[in-house]
């Protein structure tokens, strides 16, 4: 049986790249030709035309940054928002990226309890009982998002399905959201914060886990807007693999986004959306609209190097 977080641990220095491409794909961010194209194809369909076009944006983005970045993350509200058919596209996405050798994290955030957190960990990251076939995997991610502020009762679930099945999860810490200290923050009894007791929580859930490479496949979402408070969630969490957001279009460099690795520069993956799907937007005097995946894998290349150079010079410690 595998284990999640070796599976990302191995890409990442096969790659020599701790990054993730979000693939929070709107309307707006796809050049007009794409959605041209689309709207000519399904003229009287519009959910049909709308993922077409988000479907050709990812797939040209995937084969453009398959061979230097591990792993993409898919934000399921950007296609919900678009109905039934770009959650098709979702799953299209996820299996085309995987097919490209890339690991795909689902960016859900599911938080409840009991059967109904068991549902939701099975048709994300795990198999469903169906008719006639038996059990299938539904949506084949590799790892999911999960808002663990309920407690272990809308967690265990998850790590019940990632010790079966080889997958992984992200639990909530301390998020990269400005408003995140309102609740996250607040002092305790003891003196600590409320974030360092979810995050011994989520070290010792993630401790049956750890696998041969010393990360756990139960793992944090650290954001990078945070540095400080990260470099000390490292000390709470010495073995969880960290998923970074905030890089980018939120505000943090590459020095705050590697503030949690460890001191080999190890177990993390930072997150870049925004900034790479509109770098052919971001970057006219270099790109025209027709090279917005060539763009994108620019960005991703740029962001390579400056997360790795942080590594190397490592401002946090």
């Amino acid at each position: 049986m595998r284990n999640f977080a070796d599976s990302l641990v191995r890409r990442i220095d096969e790659l020599e790249n701790p990054t993730v491409v979000g693939l929070d794909t709107k309307l707006d961010y796809i050049p007009q030709h794409i959605k041209e194209y689309a709207e000519n194809l399904f003229p009287e369909e519009p959910t049909k035309a709308t993922a077409k076009a988000i479907w050709l944006f990812n797939k040209e983005i995937i084969d453009q940054t398959c061979d230097i970045a591990p792993a993409i993350k898919l934000q399921y509200a950007y296609y919900e928002m678009y109905g039934y058919d770009a959650l098709k596209t979702m799953l299209l996405t996820a299996r085309y990226a995987q097919k490209k050798g890339m690991l795909v994290i689902g960016d859900c955030k599911r938080n409840d309890i009991g059967s109904t957190a068991t549902a939701y960990a099975e048709a994300i990251i795990g198999k469903t009982d169906i008719l006639i076939e038996g059990s299938m995997e539904m949506s084949g991610l590799d790892a999911c998002t999960v808002n663990c502020y309920l407690g272990i009762d809308g967690v265990k679930p998850f790590i019940d399905v990632a010790k079966r099945d080889g997958k992984g999860l992200f639990c909530l810490v301390k998020t990269s959201n400005p408003s995140s200290g309102d609740f996250q923050d607040l002092e305790l009894s003891n003196g600590g914060k409320l974030y360092e007791a979810v995050a011994a929580k989520v070290s010792e859930w993630g401790e049956e886990l750890i696998g041969e490479e010393g990360f756990s496949s139960v793992g944090a979402v650290i954001g990078a807007t945070y540095p400080e408070q990260a470099v000390g969630l490292r000390k709470i969490m010495p073995n969880a693999f960290m998923l970074i957001p905030g890089y980018g279009a939120q505000g943090a460099g590459a020095d705050e986004a590697v503030a949690s690795f460890t001191a080999y520069g190890k177990g993390g993956i930072v997150n870049a959306s925004r900034s790479i799907m509109t770098a052919w937007k971001a970057r006219q005097d270099l790109f025209k609209p027709e090279d917005f995946a060539k763009a994108a894998r620019f960005e991703a290349e740029d962001m390579k190097e400056k997360l790795n150079a942080a590594l190397h010079n490592r401002k946090y410690v």
